[in-house]
């Protein structure tokens, strides 16, 4: 693989950013695009997450509108590598705001950001030793922009403590099978060769 293809999978785009980035054909710088993402989320969060949510629950929106489109640039630009962070950062920071301010209890809040944490690390790690997630483990796993609109829609109804729970345990239970059958075929487990015949004698 070479750099411009490991960091746009660092991206961890769903269904929606590959559409906008295909119709978009990589004109789309990423970086002053998500960027931008970056501000306008923190701007609806301020404005809208410690009352009434509703300011709040369009983020996602916006977001996508910002930064899908540059989905399918091949991230080549001297920065574009911080793009995946700011990424990571606008989706952290979105579910823990959104969750604590509207009343989602800490635990739920922390195992969804574990459960995301893990799968990133683990999408690292894969890039460093050459290959890749399978595309359907990360079409189910809704991307970055599913994952904020899920959550953005229970919100709307009321449901976000039940959102949390359920994209905590879907997920936890997708990326962790997929994880582990994926290395497993790999044969990188990484394992230690023990010789029972030596260490008995």
């Amino acid at each position: 693989m070479n750099a411009a293809v490991q960091v746009g999978d660092h991206r961890d785009d769903g269904p929606v950013c590959l559409v906008l980035g295909r119709t978009a054909r990589g004109r789309l710088p990423p970086l002053p695009a998500a960027a931008a993402a970056a501000g306008v989320t923190a701007l609806l969060l301020a404005a809208g997450a410690p009352g009434p949510p509703a300011p709040a629950l369009l983020a996602p929106i916006v977001v996508i509108l910002l930064a899908g489109p540059s989905a399918g640039h091949p991230h080549t630009g001297r920065l574009d590598w911080l793009v995946p962070p700011i990424i990571r950062a606008i989706e952290y920071g979105y579910l823990a705001v959104l969750g604590f301010a509207q009343g989602v209890s800490a635990p739920l809040v922390y195992v969804l950001a574990a459960v995301l944490a893990l799968h990133h690390c683990d999408v690292a790690y894969r890039s460093r030793q050459g290959f890749r997630a399978r595309g359907l483990a990360l079409r189910a796993g809704l991307g970055w922009e599913g994952r904020m609109l899920c959550v953005a829609f229970a919100g709307l109804c009321g449901l976000l403590p039940l959102a949390y729970a359920a994209l905590a345990a879907y997920l936890g239970v997708l990326f962790g099978s997929e994880g582990v059958a994926t290395w497993a075929r790999s044969g990188r487990g990484g394992g230690v060769m023990v010789d029972w015949e030596e260490e008995k004698a």
